[in-house]
Parts: C-alpha cells; structure tokens; sequence
C-alpha cells in the first residue's frame, strides 16, 4: 500500500465517551481509556461509519502493543504462554495515535481493503 495524502478531518472532537474524528468518507469513533494520551494511544476499539450508512468495527493494535502483550502472557496460561496473538477484528498498525490510525482507516477505504479487514456492524 503507498502512502496517500489522506484528507483532513473536517470534524474531531470529544463526544463521550467516544473520540470522533469525521472526515469527508467515514466518521470514526474510538473509545479511549480516561485520561489516556491520544497521541500515544496503542490499543483501541474504533467503530467506522461510512457515508452509505454501513457501520464497521475492529480493534487496533501497534505492533509494540503485541509485542507487549505476548511478553505480559509469557508463563501464564494466556495464548499458549504468549506464542500467538490472534483476534478476530484486528488491525495491527505500526505507530501510536489517533491521528495515524485514522490515517490507517483512510489509506483503507481509498485502496480498497478496509472492508476485508473491518467487520462490518449488522443492525437487526
């Protein structure tokens, strides 16, 4: 995937819980720890609207947040003592932040992948 130039955020902001950040193709929302660091955030749940209404969901991930997490599971029980990661709407991205995962999302939906990534959100 190349780097695009992704379009700004028309909109971003605090609607509590949720951090949103709407931009001309999609809206999304993240659900931050209180008080954590936006720019340094590493492992979050995000819920994606696009403009045709359909809504997504995954959970992202840095690569230093699993790294970390294996290391924390290493002599537990958890994922084989820490010998895989796995969840099933994950995004593993490189860097911290927000602003670089909506980046993410953008680069996305601009090449096409985002819907084999996200799980897409069925309303009854």
């Amino acid at each position: 995937m190349s780097h695009s130039t992704s379009p700004e955020p028309i909109e971003r902001g605090w609607d509590a819980p949720w951090y949103r950040v709407r931009t001309e193709s999609f809206q999304a929302s993240f659900l931050p720890s209180d008080g954590e660091d936006l720019a340094e955030v590493c492992h979050i749940d995000v819920f994606v609207t696009l403009t045709d209404g359909s809504r997504w969901t995954a959970t992202v991930f840095t690569v230093a947040e699993v790294e970390h997490l294996m290391n924390l599971w290493a002599g537990t029980d958890e994922a084989l003592e820490g010998r895989y990661f796995w969840v099933s709407d994950g995004l593993i991205v490189r860097d911290p932040g927000i602003d670089n995962m909506t980046d993410v999302i953008a680069g996305l939906i601009e090449n096409g992948e985002f819907p084999e990534i996200f799980q897409r959100v069925i309303s009854n």
